[in-house]
C-alpha cells in the first residue's frame, strides 16, 4: 500500500509540481558506449584498481585518466535525476507532515503526553485504542517500504547506517505493539517525525535551486534534530524507560529488549548529529550548505580523481580496437585534461 501511494504521489502530484517549479529532469552525463569497458563494469568491477586501469589503457590505447573518467561517468549514470529525487522527497515530506500532524492531534488528548508515568499505569492491561492501532500500522508499513526500497535505489554512502536504523525502527514498532507498550511507542514515533519534515523540505528547496531557503531550512533542521534527538529523547524517553519503568513494574525480559533497541537508536542519533553539526559548520563558515552527509549522497558520486593527467595524450584513440575520426567514445583526439586544478 505504501509503495502504491508513493508511486501515485510521485507521478500525479510531485512530478507536476516539480515541472512547475522548473526542476531539471535530466540526469548525470552518460558515458559513451564502449563494449570492453561496459563488460568490465558489469561483470568484474565498478571501481577498477591501478593494475586493471593500466591493462585497459594498453588494450584500448587510452590514457588512464580517460578510463577513470569513463568509469566515473558510468557509475554516476545510475544515479536518479534531480526530478526523481525531488519527487521522492516530496512524497516523504507529505507523509511525514501528515503522520506528524496526526500524531500531535491524537497525543495532545492523551494523559501520557503530559505525564509519561501514565504509560505504565495499568500495564499490561491497557486497551488498544483504534487511533493507536492506525498510527502503528501506517508507520510500520512506511518503514517497511523504506527498508525494501534501499535495495532498489542507488546505494548511498550511509547505506549500512540507514539500513540499521530501519531494522531497529521496525523491530521497535513491532516489539512495542506485541508487548502492548504502545503508549511510549507513540511518543517515540511522534518525536522522530518532526525533524524529518524540515529535512525533506530543505532537500526540495535545494533541488529547486532556492539556495537561501535551503540553507535556512537545513539550519532549522539541525537545531530541531539536535534538540529532539540529543535533548528531549534521552532526558524524556530514555530516562522513563531506563529508570521510571523499572521502578513502576520491576524487571522483566521485555524491559531489557526495549531499552537495548532504544539505546541503539540513540547511538545513531549521535552519529548523525556529528555529521549535521559538521555540515552546519561548513554552512556558517562558507555561507552555503554543503550536501547533506546524512542521507543524500550516493556511493557512486565520486570526487574528481587527483591523479595527474597524461602528459602525452594519444594522437589517435581507438574505439573498441578500431579507429575513430573524432576519437573514442566522444573523447577527442589530442584533447587536454579538463581537471588540471
Amino acid at each position: 500500500c505504501s509503495f502504491f501511494h508513493s508511486s501515485f504521489s510521485c507521478r500525479f502530484i510531485a512530478k507536476p509540481c516539480a515541472l512547475g517549479l522548473k526542476v531539471q529532469a535530466n540526469g548525470p552525463q552518460k558515458a559513451q558506449p564502449n563494449a570492453i569497458l561496459e563488460k568490465v563494469f558489469t561483470a568484474i568491477t565498478k571501481h577498477p584498481d591501478e593494475k586493471r586501469l593500466e591493462g585497459l589503457s594498453k588494450q584500448l590505447d587510452w590514457d588512464v585518466r580517460s578510463i577513470q573518467r569513463w568509469f566515473r561517468q558510468r557509475r554516476n549514470q545510475e544515479k536518479p535525476s534531480t526530478l526523481t529525487k525531488f519527487c521522492e522527497s516530496m512524497w516523504r515530506f507529505t507523509f511525514y507532515l501528515y503522520i506528524f500532524t496526526y500524531g500531535v492531534r491524537f497525543l495532545k488528548k492523551t494523559p501520557w503526553l503530559w505525564n509519561i508515568r501514565q504509560c505504565w499505569n495499568g500495564y499490561p492491561n491497557q486497551p488498544l485504542m483504534p487511533d493507536v492501532h492506525y498510527y502503528y500500522i501506517v508507520e510500520l508499513s512506511f518503514y517497511w517500504s523504506l527498508m525494501f526500497s534501499q535495495f532498489i535505489d542507488v546505494k548511498r554512502k550511509d547505506f549500512g547506517i540507514m539500513f540499521t536504523h530501519h531494522i531497529v525502527t521496525v523491530l521497535l514498532v513491532t516489539f512495542s505493539y506485541v508487548t502492548n507498550l504502545t503508549r511510549v511507542g507513540t511518543l517515540v514515533i511522534c518525536l522522530h517525525d518532526g525533524s524529518d519534515i524540515i529535512l525533506e523540505a530543505a532537500k526540495m528547496a535545494n533541488y529547486c535551486k532556492c539556495q537561501k531557503l535551503s540553507d535556512l531550512l537545513f539550519l532549522t533542521f539541525a537545531i530541531v534534530f539536535i534538540v529532539s534527538r540529543l535533548g528531549i529523547y534521552p532526558l524524556w524517553i530514555l530516562n522513563a524507560t531506563l529508570f521510571e519503568l523499572y521502578e513502576a513494574l520491576g524487571s522483566f525480559p521485555f524491559l531489557w529488549v526495549l531499552n537495548m533497541l532504544l539505546l541503539v537508536l540513540q547511538v545513531l542519533h549521535c552519529f548523525w548529529s556529528y555529521l549535521i553539526i559538521k555540515t552546519a559548520y561548513k554552512a556558517i563558515s562558507k555561507g552555503k550548505v554543503a550536501k547533506d552527509n546524512r542521507s543524500d549522497v550516493e556511493s557512486s558520486s565520486d570526487e574528481e580523481e587527483t591523479g595527474p593527467c597524461s602528459k602525452t595524450p594519444h594522437s589517435t584513440i581507438t574505439a573498441n580496437g578500431t579507429g575513430g575520426a573524432n576519437g573514442t567514445n566522444g573523447y577527442l583526439t589530442g584533447g587536454t585534461c579538463s581537471e588540471e586544478h
